[in-house]
C-alpha cells in the first residue's frame, strides 16, 4: 500500500499531533532587568495560543507580575515556569521587551532568534557584536512594517504613550510631586496650562488630543508641513502649529508649562536635539516628560541618553521625566492581541 493510502487510515486527532510535533518551537519569554521595565512580551492568553499548536513556552519564574500575572496564570496556559534565566535563554526563540543586556547575551545559543526592541541609546555596542559573533538572528518590534509599509507595534506604543504622557505630566505638575500646583487643562476664570508638544506623529497627535480635551493651551511643532497639515485636520483649525521658527519656538518654551517630545527618527533621515539653551528659559517647575519605547526622544530634551523611572531635575527650573511605556504595562501588551 502506498503512503497516501496509509494516510487514509489513520485518525485525524493523531495526525494533528504528528503534525505539532514536527513543527514545534522552543520560546523563552525571560524577566526584563532594567529597573522599571514592567512589560512582558505575552500574556497567558497569547501564551496558551502557541502551547495549543504543540510549541514549547518557558517562563522565568515572576516574569508576569509586572503586567499583574503569577507564575500559575502562565502554568495553567501550558507554559512552563523555569527559576533561573540561563534556562530560558537556552531556548531557540527568546522574546523580550528591551535590547538584550551583554550578560543576557552570552547565555543565549548561537544563532538564536530574539524578538525585541532596539532602543539605539541603550543598545550596548559590547552585546551588539557578541549577537554577531554568535550570528544572533534579531528582529526589531518597531521595525516590524506591514505591506503599506507602516509600522503597527511603533503606532500602537506610540498612540499609549502619546495619551499617558499627558497623564504623567497632570500628576507631575502637582503639589505632591513637588510640581507648581497647577491643573494640566483649564477652568473658566484661570489660565489654561500652556503645553508645547514637539512632533506633530502619532503620538504628538494623541497627546495633543488628550491635552486639548482637557482645556490646555496646546502648540504642535514639527518639521514636516504635511504632518501639521494633517494635525490641523483632525484636530481643528483652531491648534497652534508651527514648522522649527528659532524665535517662534523660543518663546514657546518660555511660556510652557509642559514640553513633550514626540519626534520619530526611525525610518527618516534627521534626528533632532533641543539644546540646554532652550531648556534654561522655560518656566521654573517646567516639565519635559519625553517618552521612551523605540523613538528614543529622550534625547530630544538632552545632549545625553538618560533612563530614570523617576523625575529627574535638570536645572533649577525644569524637571524630566523619561520611562512612560513602563506604567501601563497591561496596556501595552494587550492591545496587539486585536492583530490577530
Amino acid at each position: 500500500m502506498d503512503r497516501q493510502g496509509q494516510g487514509a487510515y489513520i485518525p485525524q486527532e493523531l495526525l494533528k499531533e504528528l503534525s505539532k510535533a514536527s513543527n514545534r518551537l522552543l520560546i523563552g519569554i525571560p524577566c526584563e532587568r532594567v529597573e522599571g521595565e514592567r512589560r512582558l512580551a505575552l500574556t497567558p492568553e497569547a501564551v496558551d495560543m502557541l502551547t495549543d499548536r504543540g510549541h514549547r513556552v518557558l517562563v522565568e519564574a515572576g516574569a508576569g507580575l509586572g503586567i499583574n500575572y503569577s507564575d500559575n496564570h502562565y502554568s495553567e496556559a501550558g507554559a512552563e515556569i523555569v527559576a533561573t534565566p540561563a534556562e530560558v535563554y537556552q531556548a531557540d526563540i527568546i522574546l523580550k521587551i528591551l535590547p538584550p543586556l551583554t550578560a543576557e547575551v552570552m547565555m543565549m545559543k548561537p544563532r538564536t532568534t530574539l524578538f525585541s526592541t532596539v532602543q539605539f541609546n541603550t543598545f550596548s555596542h559590547e552585546a551588539f557584536e557578541l549577537m554577531m559573533a554568535k550570528r544572533i538572528t534579531a528582529v526589531a518590534y518597531e521595525l516590524l512594517a506591514d505591506d503599506k509599509q507602516r509600522c503597527p507595534v511603533l503606532n500602537v506604543i506610540s498612540e499609549i504613550e502619546g495619551t499617558a504622557s499627558i497623564t504623567i505630566a497632570s500628576e507631575l505638575l502637582s503639589n505632591t510631586q513637588g510640581g507648581k500646583g497647577i491643573l494640566l487643562g483649564g477652568i473658566p476664570g484661570v489660565s489654561p496650562t500652556e503645553v508645547v508638544i514637539i512632533g506633530a506623529g502619532n503620538a504628538g497627535t494623541v497627546a495633543t488630543r488628550a491635552a486639548m480635551a482637557l482645556g490646555a493651551s496646546v502648540k504642535v511643532f514639527d518639521d514636516d508641513i504635511n504632518k501639521l497639515r494633517t494635525i490641523q485636520q483632525v484636530l481643528g483649525q483652531g491648534l497652534f502649529t508651527s514648522t522649527f521658527h528659532p524665535n517662534v519656538l523660543q518663546n514657546a518654551f518660555r511660556s510652557a508649562d509642559v514640553v513633550i517630545g514626540a519626534m520619530r527618527y526611525i525610518h527618516t533621515r534627521h534626528r533632532y536635539i533641543i539644546a540646554e539653551d532652550m531648556i534654561r528659559i522655560m518656566k521654573r517647575g517646567a516639565l519635559q516628560p519625553p517618552w521612551s519605547m523605540a523613538t528614543s526622544t529622550r534625547e530630544v530634551v538632552l545632549r545625553r541618553p538618560v533612563a530614570s523611572v523617576l523625575p529627574i531635575r535638570l536645572f533649577s527650573n525644569s524637571t524630566a521625566y523619561c520611562i512612560i511605556a513602563g506604567r501601563t504595562s497591561v496596556t501595552v501588551w494587550r492591545v496587539p492581541l486585536r492583530w490577530h
